[in-house]
């Protein structure tokens, strides 16, 4: 799967900030489960922040594969950064696909650039694999919607200042969820506490509770009942997405693993002497390897068209736990230093963790891939 010459310079770019800019900063960041500011400004600066936002608004409206690419090169550097990225592109897609012209021209220039932030507000405490349970109402009365619920694990909770919000307009009705634009500023919604992380830790996850929040009725974006199927469309684009950052932190690890394996002497030889060792990243790169190329490939199709939910599953799934296996590979050869912060594959080994459950677990992923098959 060659890249043209602009992917490879996308690539190469986001490369350079991800080894320069962003990865001083991670075990930092992580440690103080702080956000890097600064560099979240510099990928504004570059465009890296407008990927699903049209050219006609100021955006990149970049092509599936270079989408990925991005996300990768992100994760290389930390997939805190990269998931609030993603998670920015999400809501940028949701405006961009489903919003009105005045929707686009309020928000899209400004959030091409990266601020406000926007957030993807879909699960609740009790329903996350199955978004259709979700109880938050947003009810017309007269010419505005009236919104009450709690949403749980949001990403870029506590700093957007624009949230994409699905919610029913009738809670005992499950036909009738519906996606809504919510200003963060918006009286009634409140950012619940950040969460305290395994791994991701710079990256912050609270709750958003909306008691009476008002919105004008013009600030719905899909029809009524219509939440759930944009929902899916536009997380079709985030497995890609999230596949693309396992492959990231995938090879991440095994470089790390790679130098390691180069410098560190056991019976009077470097251990990437060692058949064992070599085997290890042997198997890991083949691991990384296959996940980067079934991403690609879901990449490829998202430009097709027609949503691919079976091979953006597939990717999401096979990249997720492969980033899993490597991750673990490379604190292994380490040995007891890999156990510690003075080397990174630790925090890698945290981070790759989440991979396996946002934005669909693997045995959801497994439900779609089969369900597709058998259809």
């Amino acid at each position: 799967m060659e890249l043209t010459p602009e992917q490879e310079a996308v690539r190469e770019t986001v490369r350079e900030v991800a080894l320069e800019e962003i990865r001083p900063l991670a075990r930092e960041c992580d440690e103080t489960e702080t956000f890097p500011e600064g560099v979240w400004d510099r990928l504004g600066e570059l465009d890296l922040l407008s990927l699903t936002v049209p050219e006609e608004y100021g955006g990149y409206d970049a092509d599936g594969l270079t989408y990925a690419l991005v996300n990768e090169e992100l994760a290389y550097g930390s997939l805190a950064v990269a998931t609030a990225a993603s998670v920015h592109s999400l809501a940028t897609s949701c405006i961009a696909n489903f919003g009105t012209e005045a929707h686009k021209e309020t928000w899209l220039p400004e959030m091409a650039s990266g601020r406000p932030v926007g957030a993807f507000a879909l699960s609740e405490p009790h329903a996350g694999s199955n978004p259709a349970e979700l109880s938050t109402e947003a009810k017309l009365e007269g010419n505005e919607y009236v919104i009450n619920g709690t949403k749980q694990w949001i990403t870029n909770g506590e700093r957007s200042g624009v949230v994409i919000l699905f919610a029913k307009t009738d809670k005992t009705d499950d036909g009738t969820v519906t996606q809504f634009l919510v200003p963060k500023d918006t009286d009634g919604l409140e950012v619940g506490k950040k969460e305290h992380k395994l791994g991701l830790r710079a990256s912050d996850t609270t709750t958003l509770t909306f008691d009476d929040v008002r919105i004008p009725e013009e600030n719905r974006l899909t029809e009524v009942g219509k939440g759930l199927s944009a929902a899916f469309s536009t997380l079709t684009g985030g497995r890609v997405a999230i596949a693309a950052q396992a492959v990231g932190v995938a090879q991440s690890a095994l470089d790390a693993a790679l130098e390691y394996a180069q410098d560190r002497e056991q019976f009077d030889k470097p251990i990437s002497e060692i058949q064992t060792i070599r085997h290890k990243l042997a198997d890991m790169h083949t691991r990384t390897q296959a996940a980067r190329l079934l991403t690609y490939d879901a990449a490829r199709q998202l430009d097709s068209g027609r949503p691919p939910m079976q091979a953006a599953s597939t990717a999401k799934y096979f990249a997720s736990e492969a980033a899993m296996d490597v991750t673990n590979e490379a604190v292994q050869i380490h040995g007891g230093a890999g156990y510690t912060t003075d080397f990174p594959v630790e925090r890698m080994y945290r981070d790759a963790k989440i991979t396996t459950i946002y934005e669909g677990t693997s045995e959801i992923q497994k439900k779609v891939i089969a369900r597709s098959l058998l259809e």
